[in-house]
């Protein structure tokens, strides 16, 4: 059950905010930040997402957690995945402050960050947990010659910190990213969401594999 959950942090977390930005108006996800659907009428239910994507992910850590002690795995894998859902479940309770232009009418900064402002960017930065944790198990499974997986895994954490950080430079103004980082930070955490899920589903369909992986 805890690694089902894994499975199904991604889905639900893309689902929502797909859903919740279609009832925000003057709302562009080109451009504005998924953190910003929690501004506004219906930020409760973004607010909900980070929440409920964030138990998800720690019910994981601790699936994956179980899977590698049983064979005395590894524990950085699990705590960084940890972390990240600890990330979602503070921004999740700490909204952020107006950014890039939304809600209309707002800076495109904000000058200065409030407290909790500060709170929700500390939080959004542990999402970084999950590609750092995507490197830890590439190792794993290179040992376990599992290279496809190994690869992907590799492959999805480099992609996802380039990304993000250009996204991140899009937020801070930088001349011709600011119209597309809601894009870029949507496709980034797409990117390395998906790959939570197809760990976890992976997982699921071989047992005999994740108790190999634990002897790594």
């Amino acid at each position: 059950m805890l690694l089902i959950c894994g499975a199904l942090a991604g889905p639900l977390f893309t689902t929502a905010w797909f859903l919740v930005g279609l009832v925000h108006e003057d709302y562009d996800p080109m451009r504005h930040a998924i953190s910003s659907l929690s501004v506004g009428k219906f930020g409760w239910a973004q607010d909900a997402n980070f929440i409920l994507t964030g138990i998800l992910t720690l019910a994981f850590a601790f699936g994956l957690w179980a899977t590698l002690r049983s064979s005395g795995g590894s524990i950085w894998g699990p705590l960084l995945v940890a972390a990240a859902g600890g990330g979602f479940i503070g921004d999740g309770l700490f909204i952020t402050d107006p950014l890039n232009g939304y809600p209309p009418g707002t800076p495109v900064l904000p000058v200065p960050p409030t407290r909790t402002g500060w709170l929700h960017l500390l939080f959004a930065a542990l999402v970084f947990g999950l590609p750092a944790a995507g490197l830890v198990l590439a190792r794993l499974f290179n040992k376990q010659e599992a290279r496809k997986w190994a690869i992907y895994s590799a492959v999805t954490a480099i992609i996802f910190i380039l990304l993000y950080l250009i996204t991140i430079a899009g937020f801070l103004q930088v001349d011709g990213l600011a119209n597309y980082a809601g894009l870029l930070q949507r496709i980034s955490l797409t990117i390395v969401l998906a790959w939570l899920t197809l760990i976890a589903v992976y997982l699921l369909k071989t047992p005999s594999n994740s108790r190999t992986m634990g002897r790594n």
